[in-house]
């Protein structure tokens, strides 16, 4: 299909001009153009308003009136076509006001060629059709902005310029005048106003947009709102602004609030439930489990004496009643930072945090008995109740907190069976417990000489291309008669004996060496990085920059792919000695790692300061990374590292969805049996021969069935 001409109406009461102008038009293309002519100003005016042209060229002079003059009686015409306004002489006055008046462009007739007509006619052309879509495009989009249910909010330099309605609603006032003009940090709550203005600051120094987070903001009334807020530098009437997007959700977080409460608390008497018991309770077993921490719990299962007596004789109803009330007594017997719930019936669980010796729960034990053995007024009933309960103390020994609560339920039918309104402790044997840890010293010893320990490696994994970046090394036993047995039942031995020492000095000096083979067979491995954990005990040894760099000149490893792994607790003491320790093992090129970070007392102070390279993120956090306070907790820790240019490793990720959440985080690294168990040196040799294909599992399997170990 052919191209529509150009309809071009000329403004000019001289024909001769008229004659000009086609021939010109005609040079520069024939059939492009088609050529009207009016003489008049009133007839110009009048095709204008039929916006039946293309372009139109004013000659200056119109009898009385002027072509300015019509340039200005039709400037608020928005069909308007563009106009192009002629003159007998060049006059950089009239130019300027032809400018102003919205003129496309200004030709002095004398001076016109057909060329210079043609490319001015294209050139109007171009620009109006440029400025109607730039038109176009602002007003979808302020339509856009004003009928958006979220609030959108513009502020330049920390003062609101525009709101929009959604923006009028949130903030609680009835038209965007009470809102321009005002700080937009007089909006938010005072808990969020520090990383409020630190963002506003990461934006105005150049940050490309700053995250979707949830804030609370302060409304006119002074009412509170939860919101999710993202914002982004923005340009605003050419000035420099920042764009806010908030969005009410207070009724989603009531909402969440309440399903999160109901699922983890019991209907009747607002204790938690079971469910959030064994939570709290995983979390102290998870603390008592760590080497060196001195850390304590007790749990007490109680369970009413003949409660059954007072359903069947007063109802249902008062057993309910009596139920809260004891629920209230059994609180007012604790402290602020143990934990009760009611798992159903008339059985109840209490779990003591941080208890000093098995005194501790006797004596909570004795004041919840005579607490509850006072009589109680329910429903106009006196009612008479007494409970018997089991305890079982983490000194046993835990690894799941369903074996303490199954331990303490077990010494709780002891105390019924031995006559009810008492306590029994549960006893596993104490005395059996300590020759087995005599048994398990002398044997610890006897293994560091006899070289019975082996060291295997878990790869750490790019969680941007699933390739590997290194090795963890982990020390393992290979026990004579008990086969191969992981750190944490020797671990704790060695490192209340002194052993580790010796121990840790042997796994660095025979993973540097494995490495340093490793690295000679295959070229792609020389990047590759091996992290190896040192131990407090060693951490504090004086001579511990020298150990090693005397390892580093024996096994010829270049200590730029070693990664040393330290804990959150063996370096938080003494912070001058430490820092000290560190900036000297890192002048050997060595990187350093924080290892399980988020679970000790890391001050951020602290944390600046040290030399650390590497953030690893304790498993604890990982396993519960699908949502709620740990996917906060991890979310922060990248971002902290984020910020003080760290790189991240997440620990002990398992599935699929703990995966996707990290990616979604932009975590770095991850190592966990999601990608791979801890291998020994057989198994990795095969595995890097086959050049760190993870993926295939034949590659993996291990060479003996404790390879999973």
């Amino acid at each position: 299909m052919s191209e529509r001409p150009i309809r071009v109406l000329l403004v000019d009461d001289d024909e001769d001009d008229y004659v000009m102008t086609r021939d010109m038009l005609s040079e520069v293309g024939r059939g492009r153009f088609t050529l009207d002519w009016v003489c008049s100003f009133d007839d110009a005016l009048a095709a204008v308003r039929r916006a039946a042209h293309d372009v139109y060229l004013l000659d200056y002079r119109l009898g009385a009136r002027s072509g300015l003059d019509l340039l200005r009686e039709t400037a608020n015409d928005a069909r308007r076509a563009p106009m192009i306004l002629l003159t007998g002489q060049g006059d950089d006055e009239v130019d300027a006001e032809a400018m102003r008046a919205g003129a496309a462009d200004y030709l002095v007739k004398g001076s016109i060629e057909a060329a210079i007509l043609g490319r001015s006619i294209r050139y109007a052309m171009e620009r109006e059709n440029s400025l109607r879509a730039l038109r176009e495009s602002e007003e979808r989009y302020q339509r856009l902005v004003e009928l958006s249910p979220d609030a959108i909010i513009v502020h330049v330099e920390g003062r609101i310029v525009f709101v929009n309605s959604a923006g009028v609603r949130l903030l609680g006032a009835q038209t965007a005048e009470q809102l321009v003009g005002r700080s937009v940090t007089s909006f938010v709550h005072r808990d969020y106003l520090e990383s409020v203005r630190q963002r506003l600051d990461e934006l105005a120094g150049g940050a490309a947009e700053s995250p979707s987070l949830e804030e609370k903001l302060v409304r006119l009334d002074g009412s509170e709102v939860d919101v999710e807020v993202a914002a982004v530098p923005f340009t605003y009437e050419g000035r420099a602004a920042v764009q806010v997007v908030a969005r009410d959700v207070t009724r989603r977080k009531q909402v969440e609030e309440k399903l999160i409460h109901d699922a983890f608390h019991d209907g009747l008497t607002g204790l938690p439930n079971r469910a959030l018991f064994m939570d709290h309770l995983q979390l102290a077993v998870g603390r008592a489990a760590r080497p060196k921490k001195h850390y304590l719990f007790a749990v007490l299962f109680l369970d009413l004496d003949r409660f059954k007596n007072v359903n069947d004789s007063l109802g249902h109803t008062v057993g309910d009643l009596l139920l809260v009330a004891i629920s209230r007594r059994i609180q007012s017997c604790l402290r602020h930072i143990d934990t009760v719930a009611r798992f159903g019936g008339d059985e109840f669980a209490v779990l003591l945090d941080g208890v000093e010796d098995a005194n501790d729960a006797v004596r909570v034990a004795e004041r919840l008995q005579r607490e509850l053995t006072t009589p109680i007024n329910v429903g106009g009933h006196e009612v008479f109740t007494s409970a018997s309960i089991g305890i079982a103390l983490s000194s046993t020994g835990y690894e799941r907190p369903e074996d303490v609560l199954r331990d303490a339920d077990t010494a709780m039918y002891r105390a019924k069976a031995a006559g009810k309104a008492r306590h029994e402790i549960f006893d596993t044997g104490m005395h059996q417990r300590a020759v087995a840890l005599l048994r398990l010293e002398t044997e610890l010893r006897r293994a560091v000489e006899r070289d019975e320990f082996v060291v295997h490696y878990q790869p750490i994994v790019s969680l941007h291309d699933d390739t590997i970046r290194g090795f963890e090394a982990l020390v393992r036993w290979q026990h004579p008669e008990r086969g191969l047995i992981t750190p944490t039942e020797f671990i704790p031995v060695a490192e209340e004996t002194g052993l580790i020492i010796p121990l840790g000095r042997w796994v660095l000096r025979e993973a540097c060496s494995q490495m340093r083979r490793w690295q000679e067979s295959f070229h792609w491995v020389r990047p590759l990085s091996l992290s190896v954990n040192i131990s407090g005990t060693q951490f504090m040894q004086p001579d511990l920059v020298e150990q090693v760099r005397r390892i580093l000149e024996e096994t010829g490893f270049d200590p730029r792919c070693l990664q040393l792994e330290i804990t959150e607790s063996s370096v938080i003491e003494n912070t001058e000695t430490v820092t000290q320790m560190l900036v000297q093992l890192r002048s050997l090129g060595i990187r350093l790692s924080m290892d399980d970070f988020g679970t000790g007392y890391s001050s951020l102070s602290y944390l600046h300061r040290f030399p650390i390279h590497t953030l690893k993120i304790d498993r604890s956090f990982i396993s519960s990374c699908g949502g709620g306070d740990e996917y906060g907790i991890v979310r922060t820790i990248i971002m902290l590292a984020r910020n003080m240019g760290m790189d991240v490793v997440a620990e002990g990720v398992e599935t699929e969805q703990q995966l996707a959440s990290l990616r979604d985080l932009r975590c770095e690294y991850g190592q966990g049996f999601f990608f791979s168990h801890p291998l020994d040196t057989e198994t990795t040799t095969r595995l890097l021969e086959a050049g760190g294909a993870l993926g295939d599992e034949s590659l993996l399997e291990p060479a003996s069935n404790l390879q999973q170990l």
